[in-house]
């Protein structure tokens, strides 16, 4: 196992924050498996990963909310529980790769829906409290579990629920990876974390690709381009959690 990530990959790292951010996510996902094909160790790879997510997701965030698609009222909703959830999730230490696998066929599952239904949808629905605070609380709580901020699971929810547009649910996902991210990190840094001067260069690769497919995706991208990218984001989250 290492504990830094070598420089011949970090152009992959930076595509990878290209495609996740221009969904409104943060890659923590796409940065796992990277790391991971790397050989690096766990112990490395898990704050890496939300820290770098944390950075990309709070840009991607700024631009979809400068284009105009924030939702507070969701938002708030959601982020009240997922947050001490995500917290939670985050001290506990989980060996269990059949759930993993489950997740990521799940993920899978929902990727292969986008993929095969592009047709943009209206907004149909309105929220309802008890379901979003059951649907916070359990994102939240995976997130914290598996490292990641939750934005691949909440953004296709959004969609097929019908509570939210794409760039919405992007912008909303964008703030919820953040704060979530944010809780995990937190229980991370109880742990104790090191940090190398090499990884001063990886946030700065992932932060180019964060200011770069953030601001396509708010404002270059048509809707249907974005649910494409998304499916690619979510298959390639799926197959880390699969097979890594």
């Amino acid at each position: 196992m290492i504990n830094e990530l070598p420089y011949y990959l970090l152009p992959v790292l930076f595509l990878i924050a290209v495609i996740f951010s221009s969904v409104g996510h943060g890659g923590a996902s796409g940065y796992l498996a990277l790391m991971a094909l790397a050989g690096c160790s766990l112990g490395y790879a898990k704050p890496v990963a939300l820290i770098l997510n944390c950075l990309v997701s709070i840009i991607a965030f700024v631009q979809f909310y400068k284009a105009g698609y924030f939702n507070f009222k969701l938002f708030i909703k959601l982020a009240m529980v997922s947050v001490p959830f995500a917290y939670l999730g985050g001290y506990i230490q989980l060996d269990d790769i059949l759930y993993k696998r489950i997740v990521g066929v799940l993920l899978l599952l929902i990727a292969l829906r986008f993929y095969v239904n592009f047709e943009a949808k209206e907004v149909s629905t309105k929220p309802k409290g008890l379901a979003v605070a059951i649907m916070g609380m359990v994102i939240g709580f995976v997130s914290g579990l598996i490292g990641i901020g939750g934005g691949v699971f909440l953004t296709p929810l959004l969609l097929i629920l019908g509570w939210s547009d794409m760039r919405t649910a992007a912008c909303v996902s964008a703030l919820f990876i953040f704060v979530n991210s944010c809780a995990g990190l937190i229980a991370q840094f109880g742990k104790g974390i090191e940090w190398p001067s090499h990884n001063n260069l990886v946030v700065m690769v992932a932060l180019a690709g964060g200011l770069l497919g953030s601001y396509y995706g708010a404002k270059k991208w048509n809707a249907m381009w974005l649910k494409k990218v998304l499916a690619v984001a979510l298959f390639i989250a799926s197959l880390k959690l699969i097979f890594l």
